[in-house]
């Protein structure tokens, strides 16, 4: 087990799961809150890295977090707009706004595929500067991502926060209710992309560099971390359920870094990808199967049990017939 994962690939693999849970924060807002299939999540993480970028290149690294979250907030909006206003079905509009912020996103970066941070100042480089030792950078990010877990938290608990909750479980009821669903939605878009986008500002912080398709496939990745937070977890409060969805990327990012040190070619990793949130979807599924088998193994035991001994029974009382 030494030879497979080591205390660098952990440290690595749990530092990116904690920039990544941000996206699974953001699935977990919009997909089992407001039950919406969010797909410009894509996009929106790499509008997030390239607004970050440059904002760091220009001496700005604080700032370009906190712009990373208006940029995602922005998108959010036009996805909500597209759903509320112009009657787009949700996936539709995600796909609409996706394919947008390709142009978008090329445009912030200058017009260049990629963009190259190294040898700039960083919240990374400050830890280092400031804190020391080599887990710096993973005290870093489990901060800003339990702050903001704890926030969310906090939101969801709020007056605001369960008509949110509401409208993603019954929008009819609510809407009985005199509350504008429309806003709700709105509101809880924003704010899903929000904390995409800041995932994508802290990865280009962290690994120093931003590439316009870096945020292909951030959808699967961040339904595999839910889903696998989810099964650990289960239901429950819903600090309980955020804890989850943060542990479920930390471990979803060992799972990759496993598959990595068993040699699985780097362009295979979609693939794995791909296997792992088939499994972890199937996982709840094939929990409850199973336990339908015990179950009706165990009702045919008892079953032929009682007919056992009805016929001992009865053959005892053909034998004590004189």
């Amino acid at each position: 087990m030494g030879s497979i994962m080591t205390i660098g690939i952990a440290q690595s693999a749990l530092e990116l799961g904690l920039i990544y849970s941000l996206v699974a924060l953001a699935l977990f807002l919009s997909f089992s809150i407001l039950n919406i299939a969010d797909l410009s999540t894509d996009g929106c993480f790499t509008l997030g890295c390239a607004v970050c970028a440059v904002l760091t290149i220009a001496g700005h690294p604080v700032l370009g977090l906190f712009a990373t979250m208006g940029a995602g907030v922005l998108s959010g909006f036009v996805t909500a707009f597209l759903q509320t206003q112009m009657g787009i079905e949700s996936i539709l509009a995600g796909i609409i706004v996706n394919t947008g912020l390709y142009t978008i996103n090329i445009a912030v970066m200058g017009f260049s595929s990629n963009l190259n941070l190294f040898g700039c100042d960083s919240i990374f480089t400050w830890g280092k500067e400031h804190i020391g030792g080599g887990f710096s950078t993973l005290l870093i990010s489990a901060v800003i991502v339990l702050a903001v877990g704890f926030l969310v938290s906090l939101f969801l608990n709020t007056r605001l926060g369960l008509s949110i909750r509401a409208t993603g479980d019954n929008p009819d009821m609510v809407r009985a209710s005199s509350i504008n669903t429309k806003l709700m939605i709105t509101i809880g878009l924003c704010l899903a992309n929000a904390l995409t986008g800041l995932s994508g500002g802290l990865l280009a912080q962290y690994q120093r560099s931003c590439d316009i398709n870096l945020g292909t496939g951030m959808v699967t990745i961040a339904l595999a971390s839910l889903i696998i937070g989810e099964t650990l977890i289960g239901k429950g409060s819903m600090r309980r359920r955020i804890l989850g969805v943060i542990l479920g990327s930390c471990l979803y990012r060992l799972i990759v870094a496993v598959a990595l040190r068993l040699n699985v070619p780097p362009e295979s990793l979609k693939l794995v990808s791909a296997i792992i949130v088939a499994a972890a979807i199937a996982l709840p599924y094939l929990k409850r199967q199973f336990a339908f088998y015990q179950t009706k193994r165990a009702s045919r035991a008892e079953n032929q049990r009682f007919i056992l001994e009805i016929i001992e029974r009865d053959s005892g009382d053909r034998r004590s017939k004189p």
